[in-house]
């Protein structure tokens, strides 16, 4: 025991020596190569080759620790051609050179330093979330006790936001909770009597009583976080590109140098193969390159920790992501909103939303939202009351408002059954309106696809990804809809940690994988594949320390311009190591055969190192063609139109509303519903389509190749005019006739639906496919 405690503090101390090593080390050799170019420029060589040698030695001694730690674990690298050629230039007096070699050592090594660091830092977030109490009630009360002594029977009480300490059962009533750090699901979900409920959920409604089922070492976040250290425990090491360049270079460096002092006895030509041998294409130009991809990845909010992360992302070929909050936008918003006879979507929504202000639940949230940005007023609420599991209720302009649930009995009426049926077939939620005590309106509301994922899964597949999957805790509905518009190649819904854990470790049995996911339940399966990435604008901090790459801007569209600048800037590193060590096996033989001097060698040795360094240098310029540059007045108009699909899903709400009455009745309330519907086509909807052509998209077809790009979408624009004459034209014979004649209203209704149908489709391709292009 002593032996240990006297150890831990040594171990600590070498850690840390390590980890400011490579920095140190780089400080040191840029210094004395910075000074002793200085001394030269003033005329004292003496004073600038002293410089320079103690810059070459300083990077001698910890080479060749390196090297004996690599020969300890069978591994020959690009360390000891380095050790070998920083010695050699001291044997020759070639100081200029050994000192340029320590420099371009010691950055390469300071750039890979942070994979080695990685480990210290992952899932702290993980242990951070969970709890260290838990409150036992006993026949004295609630008492305080560590989570170490909950033993399985134990009787706890979970409070208000607090999280669920073990794995139980529920002993009260009922449980609203927020399973989203397991599940990654925004919505919440109500747990009855007896149900289970698993450790590392958040309590979302009022407290409740927990029978503990297991103690927190048996639980299922504990297993959590468990399951994430040996995922990343398991992960394959990152072998550097040098190392792997290496393998061959040097034996032939060895091997080239050998023979030419066996065959001519002359020491000083091994010496002067060894100088140009210098493997300064591997020691700076590959990193060089590496580190332009980083940096052209941070300017887009990808943040890449090292680059073995670089490198694999550029080798990638099978994509795995979440759903929420990856492939969908991660919060809850309004699909729909369904009206009853007699009251109108928006005004359904406004009463809604102002119920619901001071409502914490998600759901709430999105309906306020929805509200506000339609522009509907809200009114203030009083008397609210929130009900855990229910929803709130207060009263609001005089009448008696509830939004949430609803028995069963109220669901009667023929349009209620229909939005039950639609959230159903959308697989969405419902938040149903009741007004003095009757059902007046329904909302629906989904987590949709997010603007940039069709696009970005496209841009995916053209840069090199072969296979894209999803995997989701979410039930299997919702998964295969999703899947399904987006074109993917297989889906795995209801999936809990492990599950995703080895899914991972099956796909990177067949390729390269990439794992994207933002929330707590997906740090094991980030830890697991060979690149992480996390969604860290929104996700869970434990995913993101856990992941090799962050998306620091929440558009998932960034990871397809990441894999394209990983992939060239690992061509690039490539083209730079083979081609800088192609011209200096030319330079080897040459002064094998004596034609170059030690001192000539190392002068043309610097030469082949510009040209490979600039080579290098071009990871960092942009591709134009990854992204089309928007000017800032077409920017600012792809905002606005963007707003303008907000405010316009009521007019959608509207064109489906007038269909259902038709389906119901074709008296004076169904006339009455088309007639409003025509207005509001005709006061909002056609002009909002009418700008779109003549603004947005003469303003995009520059940018995106000509007008005909926008061809399409311009024949979207002549559909939806065409559908709102027809109902126009209805109109007109109904006025005509007295009202609606029974021969108009299966065509009348087709169009309704038709017109809904285009618009739906129209909005998304528009928001797919331009909106998607501004940040």
């Amino acid at each position: 025991m002593n032996h240990f405690a006297t150890a831990q503090p040594v171990r600590r101390l070498l850690a840390a020596v390590s980890a400011h090593l490579e920095p140190a080390l780089l400080a040191v050799t840029a210094a004395a190569l910075a000074a002793g170019g200085v001394a030269w420029v003033l005329g004292a060589g003496g004073l600038a080759s002293l410089l320079w040698a103690l810059g070459t030695v300083a990077a001698i001694v910890p080479a060749v620790g390196w090297v004996v730690a690599a020969l300890r674990r069978g591994r020959a690298g690009v360390d000891l051609i380095a050790v070998l050629a920083l010695g050699g230039t001291l044997a020759v007096r070639e100081y200029l050179a050994g000192a340029l070699i320590a420099l371009m050592l010691a950055t390469g090594r300071t750039l890979e330093a942070a994979a080695q660091r990685r480990a210290t830092h992952d899932l702290r977030a993980l242990l951070d979330h969970a709890p260290r109490t838990a409150r036992r009630l006993t026949a004295a009360g609630a008492h305080t006790v560590p989570l170490a002594e909950v033993a399985a029977g134990d009787l706890l009480v979970v409070g208000p936001g607090e999280v669920v300490p073990v794995d139980g059962r529920v002993e009260s009533d009922a449980a609203v909770l927020d399973e989203s750090v397991l599940t990654g699901e925004p919505l919440h979900v109500e747990r009855a009597r007896d149900e289970t409920v698993r450790s590392g959920v958040v309590n979302a409604g009022g407290a409740f009583d927990l029978r503990a089922t297991a103690t927190a070492q048996d639980s299922t976040y504990v297993g959590i976080v468990r399951l994430a250290r040996q995922a990343g425990a398991e992960s394959a090491p990152v072998v550097r590109l040098a190392d792997r360049c290496a393998a061959w270079f040097l034996p032939l460096s060895l091997g080239v140098a050998g023979l030419a002092w066996l065959l001519s006895g002359s020491a000083v030509r091994a010496v002067a193969v060894l100088v140009v041998a210098t493997p300064c294409p591997l020691l700076l130009a590959a990193p060089v390159a590496i580190v332009s991809g980083l940096s052209r990845a941070s300017r887009l909010g990808v943040v890449i920790r090292d680059g073995g992360a670089l490198e694999n992302l550029g080798r990638a070929r099978t994509l795995l992501l979440d759903k929420t909050g990856t492939l969908t936008g991660g919060r809850p918003r309004v699909l729909d909103v369904a009206a009853a006879p007699g009251w109108k979507p928006a005004e359904v929504l406004r009463l809604a939303a102002s119920a619901d202000q001071y409502s914490p639940h998600v759901l709430a949230h999105a309906i306020v939202d929805a509200a506000r940005e339609r522009g509907l007023p809200l009114s203030v609420p009083s008397d609210v009351t929130e009900e855990p599991g229910r929803g709130a209720s207060g009263v609001v302009d005089g009448h008696r408002v509830s939004v949430g649930r609803v028995g069963g009995a109220d669901r009667v009426p023929s349009w209620a059954r229909a939005a039950d049926n639609r959230a159903l077939l959308d697989g969405a939620a419902v938040a149903w309106l009741t007004v003095d005590e009757h059902l007046s309106g329904a909302v629906l509301l989904s987590d949709p696809v997010r603007y940039d994922a069709p696009r970005t899964l496209r841009h995916l597949r053209t840069a090199g990804i072969e296979r894209i999957m999803m995997l989701t805790g979410d039930r299997a509905e919702p998964a295969q809809e999703v899947a399904a518009v987006l074109g993917l190649d297989g889906v795995r819904a209801e999936l809990g940690p492990a599950d995703k854990v080895a899914a991972v470790r099956a796909e990177r049995d067949r390729a390269v994988t990439v794992m994207v996911g933002d929330g707590v339940n997906d740090a094991p399966a980030l830890a697991a594949a060979d690149v992480g990435v996390a969604m860290g604008a929104r996700g869970s901090t434990a995913s993101s320390e856990a992941a090799d790459i962050v998306l620091t801007a929440d558009r998932v569209d960034r990871l397809a311009d990441a894999l394209a600048i990983a992939a060239r800037a690992r061509r690039i590193a490539l083209q730079s190591a083979m081609g800088g060590m192609l011209m200096s096996l030319a330079a080897m033989a040459a002064a094998a055969f004596g034609l170059l001097a030690p001192a000539v060698g190392a002068l043309l040795q610097e030469g082949i190192d510009v040209v490979v360094i600039l080579n290098a240098l071009r990871a960092l310029r942009v591709d134009q063609a990854a992204r089309p540059a928007l000017t800032p007045a077409t920017e600012a108009l792809i905002h606005r139109f963007a707003a303008e699909h907000d405010d316009l899903q009521d007019v959608l709400e509207a064109v489906r509303a007038a269909a259902d009455r038709l389906s119901d009745t074709s008296g004076p309330q169904a006339l009455a519903a088309v007639e409003e519907t025509h207005r509001l086509l005709t006061e909002r909807l056609l002009p909002h389509e009418y700008a779109e052509e003549h603004e947005l998209y003469s303003a995009l077809a520059p940018t995106l190749g000509g007008p005909e790009v926008t061809a399409t979408m311009s024949r979207a624009h002549a559909e939806i005019g065409r559908l709102s004459r027809r109902v126009a034209t209805h109109l007109q014979l109904a006025h005509a006739h007295g009202g609606l004649d029974a021969g108009q209203l299966d065509d009348l209704r087709s169009c309704l639906y038709g017109l809904h149908t285009v618009l739906r489709l129209h909005f998304s391709q528009e928001e797919e496919n331009y909106f998607s292009l501004a940040p």
